[in-house]
């Protein structure tokens, strides 16, 4: 839901329901999806508590997963007496009294791990969030704050693409594996990069997801999808489009399958470079 924005409420419900219809349940939003299109800090929370205001019972039919710790002019802010108060704002615009999965948006290095971990614990016992994840963090960051809370981390929100391929080898999916914590993979079309490639390297990727695409009868962003839905950890792609017509085609991504040879290829190209 980072570019949810704007003020037409109808328009907006309409997206949230196209994706329902489509079969989505997780919707992830954060408390500085705002700034970038122009709006308030909030903006996209708020507009989503404008829509649970008008059509209470959708926010029932949902997974309705946040962010916060990112301040503006800062960056970054993971100090209890903070992040307890990020919870309660982003629980006011939203018109809610829990959020399903809270994440820390991006580690703040000035915060001790044992710190930010009770103001989540707090949050947690008090019934505000039933489910703890973290976002752009280090498996070691995670695991330093695994390691404070009473409750296991529930998830990882790495950037993770065909174009974007840390998760792979800096141990964020192997953690993810062995603390079974889910993966929630951002930016699945690489920025966009995919759908409008602009480069021999991007091309060269999207022909190989063309390739799969045809096969299937599917688009290209659903062979991006599914390449990534592939890897054993399961990850779930954030899918950013706010067109309701294509939030129609997202279950388009469960269709494809990958042969090893056609998944490492496409890693291979991506790499530009053979694995040993």
């Amino acid at each position: 839901m980072w570019r949810f924005a704007g003020d037409d409420v109808p328009a907006a419900r309409a997206r949230v329901e196209a994706a329902l219809a489509a079969g989505v349940t997780l919707f992830d939003t954060a408390d500085i999806y705002g700034p970038d299109n122009g709006e308030p800090f909030g903006a996209a929370e708020a507009l989503l508590g404008r829509v649970f205001a008008e059509s209470p019972g959708l926010r029932d039919t949902m997974v309705l997963a946040t962010k916060g710790g990112i301040v503006m002019g800062v960056p970054y802010d993971s100090s209890a007496t903070y992040l307890a108060s990020a919870i309660d704002a982003s629980l006011a615009r939203l018109g809610v009294d829990r959020i399903e999965l809270w994440q820390i948006h991006r580690p703040d290095m000035l915060t001790h791990p044992q710190e930010a971990a009770r103001a989540l614990e707090d949050a947690h016992r008090a019934g505000k969030i039933a489910a703890i994840g973290v976002s752009n963090h280090s498996a070691a960051q995670a695991a330093a704050l695994a390691k404070f809370l009473p409750v296991p981390l529930a998830s990882h929100q790495p950037e993770f693409s065909a174009l974007a391929l840390g998760p792979l080898t800096d141990g964020v999916l192997d953690q993810a594996m062995a603390e079974e914590m889910a993966v929630l993979a951002w930016s699945p079309l690489g920025g966009g990069r995919l759908a409008r490639p602009i480069d021999d390297h991007v091309h060269a990727v999207a022909a190989l997801l063309d390739l799969k695409a045809d096969a299937y009868g599917v688009s290209r962003a659903a062979a991006a999808y599914s390449w990534i839905m592939a890897h054993p950890a399961r990850p779930i792609p954030i899918v950013g489009t706010q067109n309701p017509e294509r939030i129609g085609e997202i279950p388009q991504a469960l269709v494809p399958r990958w042969t090893r040879a056609e998944w490492y290829a496409v890693l291979q190209t991506s790499m530009g470079e053979k694995l040993p």
